[in-house]
């Protein structure tokens, strides 16, 4: 599993960066609300509470050691079932030491999270986006309106109990010469799954 980089002399292993072990360690050490680090190759997983998130984001932004001044991307999972049903993901990226850490925050179908518009400008869209298609809702986001799907749409398209065909059917009508919104009405052939091959 070990390789030797023979010209510069450092050894390191192929699986783990010794480097992403080492900040997960620190971070453990100085980070509150931390539940649980995760060290992989080029990553480190960080699960927060998310009374502590607004704090975390911040300090991992300003802390002159870690500089992860730059939000990538800020996207959800739905875990249906679960206690707390939603997982947000926060990954956060040091130009100047090149690494990564992606910040994780378990949400329930009631409770939000805290916007971190304030300390990341590129949060209020992608925070939008993840109220959009899975209805987590952030508190003091300035814009927290419909992105990706239309204004009078019902539901949250990302769930995983929202059904596959929608709720309404939207279609053109040459007659009335616009677009026109329908409820969906599902045959009970199309309800039932057969899942027999009709070839044997």
């Amino acid at each position: 599993m070990e390789k030797r980089c023979v010209r510069l002399g450092i050894t390191f292993n192929k699986m783990i960066s010794d480097k992403y072990v080492r900040i997960g360690a620190y971070l453990q050490k100085i980070l509150p609300g931390v539940l649980k680090i995760v060290c992989t190759k080029n990553l480190v997983y960080v699960y927060v509470k998310k009374e502590k998130l607004f704090l975390t984001l911040l300090f991992l932004k300003k802390h002159h050691a870690l500089r992860l001044n730059s939000l990538l991307d800020i996207w959800g999972m739905d875990n249906l079932g679960g206690l707390d049903r939603f997982i947000v993901n926060y990954l956060l990226l040091s130009v100047k030491y090149n690494t990564r850490v992606i910040v994780k925050v378990l949400v329930d179908d009631f409770s939000g999270l805290e916007s971190v518009e304030t300390i990341f400008s590129s949060a209020g869209w992608l925070e939008r986006e993840v109220w959009d298609m899975f209805g987590v809702y952030f508190y003091n986001n300035k814009d927290l309106r419909r992105i990706l799907t239309d204004y009078g749409f019902e539901g949250y398209p990302l769930r995983k109990d929202f059904p596959l065909s929608g709720f309404v059917e939207v279609r053109y009508d040459d007659s009335y010469k616009t677009v026109l919104q329908e409820p969906l009405e599902v045959s009970q052939a199309f309800r039932i799954f057969d899942f027999k091959s009709p070839w044997e």
